[in-house]
């Protein structure tokens, strides 16, 4: 049972929105802090996003992909944004296909967590996907990855060294090491 929290909450009391675009949208809000002080936040708000857990005989599946924000390439689970009116379900299976040719039975949620609760609302879905067997990868046009297949026994030593450096990831590859 949840203990009540509402001496730990903030009231918000007006919102303007700053930018609108295709994948977030940003709010400066007007808070009233618990002891009663006035405050600004800025909130990013995602849709939410889905990543994938994948074993093909005894490797687990990722992408390497360039990512702006971090300007390099980081090895991911394969993942993606829920689009509206699609389920994470249905999400972690397209994005599995799309991104790795990969096409799994059926797939099921292990963990639903926050990415960065101090200025964003985006929960990532993570899945095991299940019975999976190759086909053909179908990338966006936008999209540009290149497949990385890992070994289960080497899971624990790439983590260590540092080659997972996503944080759905890092959380896959660790679920992974304790459940395999």
């Amino acid at each position: 049972m949840q203990k009540n929290n509402s001496h730990l909450l903030e009231k918000t009391v007006g919102r303007k929105s700053i930018y609108k675009g295709k994948i977030i949208d940003v709010n400066l809000l007007d808070v009233v802090l618990p002891n009663g002080e006035d405050a600004k936040r800025e909130v990013v708000y995602h849709q939410g996003a889905v990543g994938v857990i994948a074993i093909y005989e005894n490797e687990m599946y990722f992408v390497k992909q360039y990512r702006i924000s971090a300007e390099e390439c980081l090895i991911e689970v394969p993942a993606g944004k829920i689009e509206p009116n699609d389920s994470p379900e249905k999400t972690a299976l397209k994005e599995l296909k799309e991104e790795t040719g990969l096409v799994a039975e059926s797939v099921s949620k292990i963990y639903e967590f926050y990415v960065s609760p101090g200025f964003a609302n985006e929960i990532i879905h993570l899945f095991e996907a299940k019975n999976v067997h190759p086909e053909q990868q179908e990338l966006d046009p936008d999209e540009f990855v290149e497949i990385i297949k890992v070994p289960l026994d080497q899971l624990e030593e790439k983590l260590k060294d540092n080659y997972f450096k996503d944080a759905k990831t890092i959380a896959a590859v660790q679920y992974v090491i304790s459940h395999y």
